[in-house]
């Protein structure tokens, strides 16, 4: 397809069990948004649709520790997601949610048409069922160690260690998540999707037919799942939140959130149609229709296998002519985790920095997981605020309106004759936006952001080779001819940083008054137009699109991330449980005393082992202790300990031992004395009794 006729865009319904991170962003929304923005700007027909995703069981776990309901927990979380979207400037044509009647409806007719068509194997299975708790365990309400790669801690459904795809009944030592109990097996009826029936289309429509054109850590996992073999998929789960199975028989059973999220496109597209007054059915059954979904590297296999089974199954949807997925984006060196609060939080970033999303939406941007990993660091966010948005974009803008304003009271001055450097630099404009939407069509967003920051690093080198500032005084026509040339390039970034910078967009048009249609500019206006800001137009004054960000304010989001790392250590702190109760008899026959340690030496042949003579203040004794390996003799010569000296003496490799040392250990495992808090100017001695 060269030039479809119109194109639908979808981003992975987010889950609806916590607000939005940069990750999400990174990973998915804001490349998808890029696409979206870009295409309107050439004039083409375009939907971008997405939608919470409102059921599975993560939800109702949810549910349960916070002791509301299912509905509660995504009305709020639908709300807070929606909120950050918009705040962001995610410019979606509609935004929907999975527990909206249209959804529940379009789920329900497209899982009817499959059973009607016999797309479905109907098996009676055994399934872990918690007794207690007296239901079947769906994916993740079971616990166990992963048969690859033994994580203790994988799901039913995935080990997110190993990326794994599982059953629950494959996990080792499954228990489960409700009471914790080991789970039974119990015979229960469900519907499987035979993923393997669509092996051989899978393999032509992909591995033959997208080779060149999908993105090889994309084509790469597909391939890999195709090549392991494809085997039946359940569609349906033993729950009671989520869409009922439409047929009789099927009552407490519901589709499965991974067969149901994806049709969340295509009753989203109905919700828009139906708000607009347009048929929503071109937009995903014909030919002529480019479909491309944006998702996360943990939904490849749902985008790219079995969505496009399922529709292919259907029979009347078009296929998804590319699946750009990103890979995961980590944070300050670590994995994104929303359990352990060790992410950025958009609520939270924008009360710290206000006004500034264009800013995030760069600096994720530039430094995208297009094809690997990357690491999202403050210190990198900052520097591309400052060196980057303030010192290059920032500062040609500044300058060109201060200069206009200056000179010619800010109306757009008339040119004489171009200078060669002139029409060179023209020219240059002229090829941006077919440089910049190259990458864009081929999903290579960071690439094209950095074509934008070319086109204001042109403008600068312009201005600063020019030196109009010294021309104004003896060429006053060539100072003209110079501020045009410049407002010319600002007048081409107001449209061209759109896509990646839509608030600075707005706010530059409107500082160049060019909001109006007679004197805005399209995409390819930009190319083909010689005159993109008229002699005689008047711009408004000076602001500052961009402001440095400090130090200190980099430094208070490090110090978040440390209080959370903090947090988390002391949650998942292990610590031995209470021993035995003891009477205050047993406990007063413990005879402690303050000591010093008057002499150590290893151990001949023993590794862990110190001989040591301390004065108990009763005597000077040998005490062998296991401490070698946490400390050099010489350097506990003179450390005052505590010493247990009624314990009964015991020998070890030959030398009495007679007493013991108190020791603990640190978070590291290093033995750790426990000294007797005492300064010098206390004047405590030894002997004394600990009591």
């Amino acid at each position: 397809m060269n030039q479809p006729k119109r194109y639908t865009i979808t981003a992975a319904l987010p889950y609806t069990n916590g607000a939005i991170h940069i990750g999400h962003l990174a990973g998915v929304y804001v490349p998808a948004d890029i696409y979206a923005r870009y295409l309107r700007l050439i004039g083409k027909d375009v939907i971008f649709i997405c939608g919470s995703d409102e059921h599975g069981v993560p939800i109702t776990i949810k549910a349960k520790k916070e002791g509301v309901t299912p509905q509660d927990i995504v009305d709020k979380y639908h709300a807070i997601i929606k909120t950050s979207f918009e705040d962001f400037g995610i410019s979606f044509d509609n935004y929907s949610r999975t527990s909206a009647k249209v959804h529940h409806e379009t789920a329900q007719e497209f899982f009817k048409t499959l059973y009607d068509k016999g797309e479905f194997i109907e098996e009676i299975t055994e399934q872990l069922y918690d007794e207690e708790a007296d239901q079947f365990l769906a994916d993740r309400f079971v616990t166990g160690t992963c048969p690859k790669c033994g994580n203790e801690e994988a799901y039913g459904d995935q080990c997110e260690k190993c990326g794994s795809s599982l059953n629950a009944t494959d996990l080792i030592n499954p228990k489960s998540a409700i009471s914790g109990n080991v789970p039974t097996l119990k015979e229960t009826k469900h519907w499987f999707l035979p993923l393997d029936k669509h092996e051989a289309f899978l393999r032509e429509w992909i591995l033959e037919g997208h080779k060149k054109d999908w993105k090889s850590n994309v084509y790469g996992q597909v391939k890999s799942w195709i090549d392991d073999g494809l085997r039946p998929r359940a569609v349906t789960r033993d729950l009671d939140w989520g869409i009922p199975v439409p047929l009789e028989g099927a009552e407490g059973k519901v589709l499965y959130v991974w067969f149901d999220a994806p049709i969340g496109y295509i009753s989203s597209t109905k919700e828009w149609a139906q708000r607009v007054g347009k048929d929503w059915e071109p937009y995903w059954k014909d030919k002529d229709t480019k479909l491309v979904h944006f998702i996360g590297k943990d939904n490849i296999v749902f985008h790219c296998i079995i969505f496009p089974a399922m529709l292919k199954a259907e029979g009347s949807y078009i296929l998804p002519d590319n699946v750009p997925a990103n890979e995961f984006l980590n944070l300050e060196g670590n994995k994104l985790s929303t359990s352990k609060n060790w992410a950025v939080w958009l609520p939270e970033y924008l009360e710290d920095f206000p006004n500034q999303q264009d800013v995030l939406r760069y600096a994720l941007t530039a430094n995208a997981p297009e094809t690997k990993d990357n690491d999202f660091t403050w210190k990198d966010f900052q520097a591309r605020n400052n060196n980057e948005l303030v010192a290059i974009f920032g500062n040609f803008i500044n300058r060109v309106v201060v200069l206009t304003d200056k000179y010619y009271g800010g109306v757009a001055p008339e040119p004489s004759e171009f200078s060669a450097v002139d029409e060179e630099t023209l020219a240059a404009v002229k090829a941006y936006p077919d440089v910049i939407a190259s990458s864009i069509e081929r999903y290579r967003f960071r690439e094209a952001s950095q074509e934008l920051i070319n086109l204001a690093r042109l403008g600068n080198k312009y201005l600063a080779d020019e030196e109009p500032w010294k021309l104004v005084k003896t060429d006053e026509a060539r100072t003209k001819t110079i501020m045009f040339v410049a407002l010319q390039i600002a007048s081409a970034l107001a449209t061209l940083s759109e896509p990646f910078l839509p608030f600075t967009a707005n706010k530059l048009k409107t500082i160049l008054n060019i909001t109006s249609g007679d004197v805005e500019n399209s995409w390819t206006d930009i190319s083909s137009k010689n005159v993109l800001l008229p002699t005689g137009h008047k711009i408004g004054k000076a602001e500052l699109l961009f402001s440095k960000i400090e130090d200190e304010a980099i430094q208070g989001q490090l110090d978040k991330l440390i209080a959370s790392k903090l947090a988390n250590e002391a949650a998942n702190k292990k610590v031995e449980p209470q021993k035995e109760t003891i009477s205050f008899e047993d406990f007063s026959k413990l005879d402690m005393r303050v000591g010093t340690i008057l002499e150590a030496e290893k151990m001949p042949k023993a590794n862990k082992l110190l001989v040591l003579k301390i004065d108990t203040g009763i005597d000077v004794r040998t005490i062998v202790s296991g401490i070698a390996e946490s400390f050099n003799a010489e350097e506990i010569i003179g450390k005052r300990v505590t010493v247990l000296v009624n314990l009964a003496p015991r020998t070890l490799r030959g030398v009495e031992s007679q007493g013991m040392i108190l020791m603990t250990e640190s978070e590291d495992g290093k033995l750790v004395f426990v000294n007797p808090d005492i300064s010098t100017e206390a004047k405590v001695p030894n002997g004394l009794q600990i009591s």
